[in-house]
């Protein structure tokens, strides 16, 4: 990726660099509105990869569940082009953490979305939230480079 387009991710700790594919598009010709769906996801799982807070396995009852999602359209993506898409943790509530996506363009050169969801540290054997971990919101905080992140939140 190229400064002009890593200037559009700069305070993004994490992004993912994805092909558009042809099926990406709709009866209208660009990128269908759930396809950015997909890619806050994996860049999401991404980040989840890089603090140490993996998808739930058969050893663990812990791990994120997705509370809310949001996406603020703002230019059409069509095939072909490449998408970059940035992941970062803004605030850590009690049990939640709000992450900013941010999807650029590569023949666009400019954000083509942004949005945000709210994940959730869910106990899975209890069905029920429990407290972001302290290791976890200090995981954050170090690959965020704010230290801010690391203290009890109220959410």
């Amino acid at each position: 990726m190229d400064a002009e387009l890593s200037q559009l991710l700069d305070g993004f700790p994490v992004y993912l660099t994805l092909p558009v594919q042809w099926g990406d598009q709709d009866a209208f010709g660009h990128v269908n509105n759930t396809v950015y769906l997909r890619w806050f996801e994996s860049a999401r799982i991404a980040y989840s990869h890089r603090v140490g807070f993996e998808q739930l396995d058969a050893t663990q009852t812990v791990a994120p569940i997705l509370a809310a999602i949001s996406c603020n359209y703002r230019k059409q993506i069509r095939f072909p082009d490449t998408v970059h898409i940035g992941a970062r943790i803004t605030k850590i509530g009690r049990t939640s953490m709000t992450m900013e996506h941010r999807v650029v363009s590569g023949q666009l050169r400019a954000i083509a979305a942004e949005g945000d969801s709210v994940v959730v540290t869910y106990d899975y054997v209890e069905k029920k939230p429990i407290p972001v971990p302290v290791a976890l919101r200090e995981a954050i905080a170090k690959l965020e480079h704010k230290v801010e992140l690391a203290g009890l939140g109220t959410r």
